[in-house]
């Protein structure tokens, strides 16, 4: 079964400023370990960048936050709404990869991570929200992802990539 570990919005001007630098080391201690544990085992990491509103010369004020670690084989996706897989590759890029399991991680809880999540449920995947992965300017609205939402822990993720 392939895997794959969705980031979504973890870039500059969406994160830097509106959360304290602990909590983004925290969530990106978790992103990046269980995107290394999945790219050294032959499974898939994805960056979901949100550019909308943005014309070609803002673009380039969205990069990513330099505590997420961005390698070469893995996918930048771009987006104009809250949910990853509406009107962008993203599922046809997990389709041909023939990913299963989407593990969701990154900001905020209560808008795009959860979104996406639904949208990965919608269109017949397995989703689950990665523990300590996710972000948001309301704490409140962490606990609830994870209360009423599918989570797994990165000791999971570490057996089931190499399984």
């Amino acid at each position: 079964m392939s895997i794959a570990l969705v980031i979504v919005d973890m870039q500059e001007t969406v994160v830097r400023n509106k959360l304290d630098q602990q909590t983004i080391d925290h969530a990106c201690e978790y992103i990046n370990h269980v995107a290394d544990q999945l790219r050294s085992n032959s499974h898939f990491v994805v960056h979901v960048q949100d550019v909308e509103g943005m014309d070609e010369a803002g673009r380039e004020q969205l990069h990513f936050i330099p505590e997420v670690d961005l390698h070469d084989v893995d996918f930048i996706i771009t987006k104009e709404s809250s949910n990853a897989f509406w009107q962008t590759e993203l599922e046809q890029v997990l389709e041909s990869k023939g990913v299963k399991l989407v593990i969701i991680a990154g900001f905020a809880a209560e808008e795009c991570v959860l979104f996406t999540y639904n949208g990965a449920l919608e269109r017949g995947f397995k989703a689950v929200m990665l523990q300590n992965g996710i972000l948001s300017t309301h704490t409140d609205a962490v606990a609830s992802v994870y209360r009423d939402r599918n989570v797994i822990s990165y000791p999971v993720v570490d057996y089931l990539a190499r399984v």
